[in-house]
């Protein structure tokens, strides 16, 4: 299996029922984000961010049981409300986590949004599944926020 390859990096469309700005804003805005972001059943409980770009993120989240555990990041890119680019890494990673780059476009659909999100490349096909299986859940919140 080759490493590094194009198959561990996920890539996933949602169409939000909001329009751009706002989706945009749910991102970029800590108040927002604290309302929707995360896996089913975990919690963001802390949240210090700074959306500009070199400006950081570090966000406490915790399992329905379980240990609360830091995601920290740093922006890129930041062009709204069209697009957003920002690394995400585990304070205390797992031996198979690797700082990743993620990536989202946001193309405006009138009433909706549609997003672009990319995030790799992952070490391993297993680390992928785990951050598709989150960010499944997160869109999933995001868009009941809206409907």
């Amino acid at each position: 299996m080759a490493t590094g390859s194009h198959e561990h990096t996920l890539e996933m469309t949602r169409v939000v029922p909001a329009a751009r700005s706002t989706v945009f804003a749910a991102f970029v805005d800590s108040g927002e984000l604290m309302r929707w972001w995360g896996p089913k059943g975990y919690t963001a409980r802390t949240l210090e961010f700074d959306a500009r770009v070199g400006g950081g993120f570090r966000i406490g989240i915790q399992p329905a049981e379980g240990d609360l555990f830091y995601l920290t990041g740093e922006f890129r890119e930041i062009g709204p409300p069209v697009h957003l680019a920002y690394t995400f890494s585990y304070e205390d990673p797992d031996p198979d986590d690797v700082e990743t780059l993620v990536s989202l476009s946001f193309r405006d659909l009138g009433d909706s949004t549609e997003v672009a999100f990319m995030q790799g490349p992952f070490k391993t096909q297993a680390r992928r599944a785990l951050h598709e299986d989150g960010w499944t859940d997160s869109f999933d919140k995001l868009e009941r926020l809206f409907s």
